[in-house]
């Protein structure tokens, strides 16, 4: 990996990490694209720089982390699958990180469930206006079950944010409260991923150089600017349009991906 990699990496994951789309599955495309995704050290680039990411949540909702207990016992609780699961399927997560066709097929798959997901739970954006916080309040059942539906972002190309939006939309949150539980849910989750990865990386007998060190820092840095904006723009778009630009990205993103591996890539390699 060289600056420039990095840098581009990081600009994906601050653009990508809160929209449904899919942060990981986009630095596994753009990685193979520069024949470094199978690199011990931009595996760990993509885990670690996504808490640059994480942080500008931290940052836009710092009064939200300071508002009682209670709000992080129920994230405490919604991280425990992925705590869970992570560890079970640590080595099968690894080898999908290296499949781009893996991450096609979930970027085809999720971006149809986007397509009808605003049909699915309308009824959520519809306030009763003798109990307006009906659609915004998270019991910690929801919150648990939301944990569960992030889990399945360890398939890559499937979206943690788009997941969890989802698994707390059919609880029957809004699209905002569920959005803004996903991204609160991020802080753990990936505080948790990147103290593994940096723990197996050097379990594993890997060190960091200097030159690495440096391109950590600069990708949470970049990664931390970019997301900051992209949590604003993404909030404002969903509470008015909803999920279905996101879902024919998908699908278009996901069928290009295709074509270029079995046809594209595979008769400049013969």
């Amino acid at each position: 990996m060289n600056t420039i990699e990095a840098i581009i990496l990081a600009i994906i994951e601050g653009l990508t990490e809160y929209l449904p789309v899919s942060s990981t599955g986009h630095m596994i495309i753009a990685s193979s694209f520069m024949k470094i995704a199978s690199d011990d050290f931009t595996k760990l680039f993509t885990i670690v720089i996504q808490l640059g990411a994480i942080l500008s949540v931290v940052v836009l909702y710092w009064k939200r982390f300071f508002q009682s207990l209670d709000f992080y016992f129920k994230l405490l609780v919604a991280f425990i699958p992925a705590v869970i699961l992570g560890l079970l399927l640590n080595d099968i997560i690894d080898e999908l990180l290296e499949s781009p066709v893996t991450v096609a097929i979930s970027l085809i798959i999720g971006g149809f469930i986007l397509l009808k997901v605003d049909d699915w739970f309308k009824a959520n954006e519809i306030y009763d206006e003798q109990n307006p916080e009906a659609h915004t309040k998270i019991s910690y059942a929801t919150a648990l079950k939301i944990g569960f539906f992030q889990c399945l972002a360890m398939i890559p190309g499937t979206s943690r944010s788009g997941a969890s939006i989802v698994g707390g939309m059919t609880q029957k949150l809004n699209r905002k409260t569920a959005a803004e539980f996903s991204f609160f849910l991020a802080v753990p989750t990936m505080f948790g991923a990147t103290a593994k990865k940096l723990y197996d990386y050097y379990k594993a007998g890997f060190q960091l150089s200097s030159d690495q060190i440096n391109y950590l820092i600069i990708g949470n840095i970049i990664a931390f600017v970019v997301a900051l904006i992209a949590i604003k723009s993404f909030i404002d778009y969903l509470s008015k349009k909803g999920f279905k630009i996101f879902g024919y990205y998908r699908i278009v993103l996901g069928i290009v991906l295709l074509i270029i591996h079995f046809f594209i890539y595979r008769l400049t390699t013969v």
